[in-house]
């Protein structure tokens, strides 16, 4: 795949540093409770199938430390079906992978898809909530190697919408 992105550029089509990027939008819900805690969430793209692909982002509570009860990574197994997929072999942090939880309200982050191969592809996105509750949407699209189609998903308590896009072009 970089075999190709080099040839594509060495051809003129495209510039240095116009690789296509994606644009993953996040929308954290105003949730009114006596107790509020924001949530844990990580992104992550697999295959249809459910073979895992890659993290896009994992946001927790980077603040707690050991030593202040228990460290805030510790808590990242409450997202379930991202710990069982990929979270467990993980050392946390991750570099440019990994930050801090999200105020409620809507939250973009651009990823570079890379050497990924054009297909079929799903966006997960998993939130956990102490004293709250924890939900996983998935989000089918298709990555034609410029262009994203498809991938959003609409949740009902701790997210909103999820939803990836291409870059627009400036």
């Amino acid at each position: 795949m970089k075999a190709r992105w080099a040839a594509v550029a060495a051809a003129g089509l495209l510039q240095p540093g116009s690789f296509p990027k994606w644009q993953v939008l996040v929308e954290i819900p105003r949730i009114e409770v006596a107790e509020y805690h924001r949530p844990y969430i990580a992104l992550w793209l697999e295959k249809p199938e459910g073979a895992f692909v890659a993290n896009l982002a994992i946001w927790y509570d980077m603040r707690q430390k050991k030593g202040q009860g228990e460290d805030g990574a510790a808590w990242l197994k409450d997202l379930r079906a991202w710990w069982r997929r990929i979270g467990r072999e993980l050392s946390m942090p991750v570099d440019g992978v990994s930050g801090p939880t999200r105020a409620p309200g809507r939250h973009t982050i651009t990823v570079t898809p890379g050497a990924l191969p054009p297909g079929d592809y799903v966006l997960v996105a998993e939130a956990s909530r102490e004293l709250g509750g924890r939900e996983v949407l998935r989000a089918p699209l298709r990555w034609d190697g410029r262009r994203v189609d498809g991938g959003r998903a609409q949740g009902k308590m701790e997210l909103g919408i999820v939803e990836i896009s291409s870059e627009k072009e400036k």
